[in-house]
């Protein structure tokens, strides 16, 4: 099954943004390439439990099972040994990135408390934007009486644009809420 954002991508996006920016063929036009969610836990990865509701978590909201990072090396000052558990990280493409596009744009994103959109000032130098999410409860598969505490996570949507104009030009045209 093709997703919705997708054949818009191809059909009405791609397109728009190859008169709109002049490019000189459609290899140039930008396109969201990953999306990356990312937990860090800290020590608190050490418990067992608040590691494994974090999988199942990420597992229901993405719909893929989540890779666990490790600490590369140990230092001392805060704690942490070579190879210790830190955070969960997912990384989407495909047909389940723009699953996961559409779900964040039309169900998630309107349902956090006082949102005025997104600021232009999430964008990186490469044209990727970076969300911070506060809590989990937003994403419509989390159970309110499942969660124990609250743990935000981040996400980055990671484009083949060159500037931030352009990344935010694509964006715009998948209906993201940016507030200026």
């Amino acid at each position: 099954m093709t997703q919705r954002l997708k054949v818009l991508y191809k059909e009405k996006i791609s397109p728009y943004l190859l008169t709109e920016h002049n490019y000189k063929n459609c290899h140039q036009i930008p396109k969201i390439e990953k999306i990356q969610i990312n937990r860090c836990l800290g020590l608190s990865a050490q418990n067992s439990t608040i590691l494994k509701k974090t999988i199942e978590e990420f597992s229901a909201i993405t719909g893929q099972q989540p890779v666990i990072t490790k600490s590369k090396k140990a230092i001392a000052g805060f704690k942490i040994r070579e190879q210790m558990e830190l955070g969960v990280t997912v990384t989407l493409r495909n047909e389940k990135m723009y699953s996961f596009l559409d779900k964040l744009i039309n169900v998630t994103l309107p349902q956090i408390r006082d949102f005025r959109g997104l600021s232009s000032k999430s964008f990186d130098r490469h044209g990727n934007l970076n969300i911070g999410l506060v809590e989990q409860l937003i994403f419509p598969e989390i159970e309110y009486d499942d969660v124990d505490q609250a743990r935000g996570f981040d996400i980055t949507i990671v484009t083949t644009a060159n500037t931030k104009l352009e990344a935010k030009s694509l964006l715009k045209q998948f209906d993201f809420p940016f507030n200026d």
